[in-house]
C-alpha cells in the first residue's frame, strides 16, 4: 500500500523587553519540513505504525519493528529503516514516559548508547525524523525501542506514529 507524508515541526515567537522610550523585539523561528512519497529510497516511506498505547503503573514494553507491530489495516509491519518517531504523553497523565534502546544488543540505534533515552512528562511530545535513508533496523539484533511508565502509582497513556521503509 503506497504511503505518503508531510512531516513539519515548527516554532516562532517573539521575546520582547520593555525599555525606556519603547519595547525591544525579538522575533524568532525555526522550521524543519520533510515531505515523504511512496517508496523505499530517500525522501520516501512504505511503512507506517500509528497507535494509542496505555501502560499500567511501572509497566515497560518493547515497540518490535520487526514483525510484530500491525498496521491500521492489520498486517504486520516490518521495518528495515527508521526515518520517523514520534511520541506523545498524554496531558492527562500523572507520570512521565520513558524512551529507550533497550539493554543489550536488541535496540534500535536511535539513542548513542545501550539504555540510553528520554524522558517525556505529561503533556510532551518527542520527535524525531528527517529525509536520509534512515537508521538500520536489524531483526533480533536492533529492532526493538523501549517504552516505560516512570512511577507505580498510575496508568499512563501514549499516542505514537513510526513511519519507515521496508527495503
Amino acid at each position: 500500500m503506497p504511503v505518503t507524508a508531510d512531516i513539519t515541526l515548527s516554532i516562532t515567537g517573539q521575546q520582547t523587553s520593555v525599555l525606556d522610550l519603547g519595547t525591544a523585539a525579538f522575533p524568532f523561528a525555526l522550521t524543519a519540513t520533510s515531505r515523504f512519497t511512496s517508496g523505499t529510497g530517500a525522501s520516501q516511506l512504505d511503512r507506517v505504525f500509528a497507535d494509542t498505547r496505555t501502560l499500567a503503573p511501572s509497566a515497560t514494553e518493547d515497540l518490535d519493528l520487526a514483525g510484530t507491530l500491525l498496521d491500521a489495516f492489520g498486517a504486520a509491519i516490518t521495518f528495515v529503516k527508521l526515518k520517523g518517531l514520534f511520541i506523545r504523553s498524554a496531558a492527562a497523565n500523572l507520570n512521565s514516559i520513558n524512551v529507550s534502546r533497550p539493554a543489550g544488543a536488541t535496540g534500535v540505534p536511535i539513542f548513542l548508547a545501550i539504555s540510553d533515552g528520554i524522558v517525556i512528562p505529561p503533556g510532551y511530545t518527542f520527535a524525531w525524523f528527517g529525509t536520509g535513508t534512515g537508521i538500520t533496523v536489524t531483526p533480533s539484533t536492533a529492532d526493538l525501542i523501549t517504552i516505560a511508565n516512570a512511577a507505580g502509582t498510575n496508568s499512563v497513556t501514549y499516542d505514537v506514529v513510526i513511519v519507515g521503509v521496508s527495503a
